[in-house]
């Protein structure tokens, strides 16, 4: 294996393909990213009448847009306690609410624009399988149903060893990649120009404008520019020390019977998160965690007693989390032309989609009633600046010691970001900068942000 593996969704669907960026261009706005904030971005707008361009740096839909689980649902593990505790239940109760939206806007999408992505209806569930979790997993079911959203405390889960949890009804899941395909087909459908295999160099704002130049020598003028881009580039606002990078590594199983309908994610740790593949049968699950795909595999064989399995696919998902539990969404300090959206804490389908909806209403002059939910202008309580103090610090140590290991003699190439020592993933054929998040190919390729240059070997 010479390239890093593609997920199940991206392996049983022909993505479209584009001409890279050249010349110079010009548009109302320019959407960097070609994954679902951008893409649900772009269609927006078009569909308000504006002239959007969409520069993607690979291929659309291909990196962690591409790689999802491919849950749409608002039950995001056991949060609103935890939403409650730290911003207030009026903080919780909107948060639950905004990702209901993004449900039926996702809904909404694929029944207008008739997007075949095997999306199914089904329960959500939180659960433990520890007695020791049930009394606040029956206090987060009771907030909840107070809140608004469509939960309640249950016995039955559906996965062997569950003691019980919280279900929330009628949640989706989806085959992410064709639910990104058709939105790539209505993007190009309204006029809107797709470019791909062109990278976001450098993005400057001055005179009213916003000029975005790719690693193709396109140079793109407009008058806001979305960074729909996992990560901003480059030092964009800061961004890169305000949230921190997470991982995750998912397969796709037959099991030896039916594996269970709904959606399932534990609240013990490790956390493990399952939910139905389609295109495995009856059988086929999806299964992901911040483990090995050995480990992972471990854990399927061990929790329904099938023996030894092999996993006919795996992958690694790449996000990005907030210190205070809410993502970054809309103009970066300083600027009202260059937006953001980031820090979805691995929920991207529904977060990331009422991000599209902010972002559209930004540009456009609307007041969306979820924007000042999530403003990327925000620093955070004394808990989320403890959180970040915590997080630099361990960056900073992290860098000291692997320039220590490098001038010792460890021949690791450094990130082209801000100069961090990279490590090698063996099992995704990957250099990893644990700093802050950028990923390379074994080539030296940008496959994540924030760096923008691959690297020089």
């Amino acid at each position: 294996m010479t390239e890093t593996p593609r997920s199940v969704w991206l392996a049983t669907t022909t993505m479209p393909t584009y001409e890279p960026a050249a010349g110079d261009l010009s548009a109302d706005v320019v959407v960097i990213g070609g994954g679902l904030v951008g893409l649900t971005t772009a269609l927006l707008l078009a569909d308000d009448g504006a002239d959007v361009i969409v520069v993607e740096a690979r291929g659309v839909g291909g990196r962690t847009s591409g790689h999802t689980t491919g849950k749409v649902s608002s039950q995001h593990g056991a949060i609103y306690r935890r939403l409650a505790d730290r911003h207030g239940r009026d903080t919780a109760s909107r948060y639950g609410a905004a990702n209901q939206s993004a449900i039926t806007q996702v809904v909404g999408l694929v029944e207008a624009l008739s997007i075949d992505c095997e999306l199914t209806r089904a329960s959500s569930y939180a659960y433990t399988t520890s007695s020791d979790q049930l009394d606040a997993l029956r206090q987060e079911a009771e907030l909840c149903a107070e809140l608004g959203l469509p939960a309640r405390f249950v016995t039955e889960v559906g996965i062997p060893g569950a003691l019980g949890g919280v279900e929330f009804a009628d949640q989706v899941h989806l085959h992410p990649a064709k639910y990104l395909a058709g939105l790539a087909a209505a993007v190009g459908e309204r006029g809107a120009r797709i470019f791909d295999r062109s990278r976001v160099t450098d993005v400057d704002t001055k005179n009213d404008t916003v000029t975005v130049t790719t690693d193709t020598g396109a140079t793109i003028t407009a008058g806001h520019a979305v960074m729909a881009t996992l990560s901003p580039i480059g030092l964009t606002g800061g961004f890169f020390a305000r949230v921190q990078p997470r991982g995750s590594t998912g397969i796709a199983v037959q099991l030896p019977h039916e594996a269970p309908a709904g959606l399932a994610i534990t609240v013990d740790d490790p956390v493990r998160s399952t939910r139905p593949w389609l295109g495995g049968g009856p059988n086929g699950l999806i299964v992901v965690g911040d483990a090995t795909p050995e480990a992972l595999l471990d854990w399927v064989g061990s929790t329904w007693n099938t023996g030894t399995l092999t996993a006919d696919h795996s992958w690694f998902a790449h996000d990005y989390s907030s210190p205070d539990l809410l993502p970054y969404v809309g103009s970066v300090p300083g600027s009202e032309r260059v937006l953001v959206a980031t820090g979805f804490n691995k929920w991207g389908l529904t977060q990331g989609t009422v991000a599209a909806e902010i972002l559209s209403d930004q540009i456009s002059g609307q007041q969306h009633p979820y924007a000042d939910l999530y403003p990327a202008s925000r620093i955070g309580g004394p808990a989320a600046i403890a959180e970040l103090i915590k997080h630099n610090l361990k960056v900073g140590k992290d860098f000291t010691t692997k320039h220590v290991q490098r001038l010792a003699g460890a021949d690791k190439p450094v990130c082209t970001h801000l100069g961090c020592p990279l490590d090698w993933n063996e099992s995704q054929l990957t250099w990893d900068c644990t700093c802050h998040g950028s990923r390379f190919a074994a080539d030296g390729a940008v496959l994540d942000g924030p760096a923008t240059k691959p690297l020089q070997r």
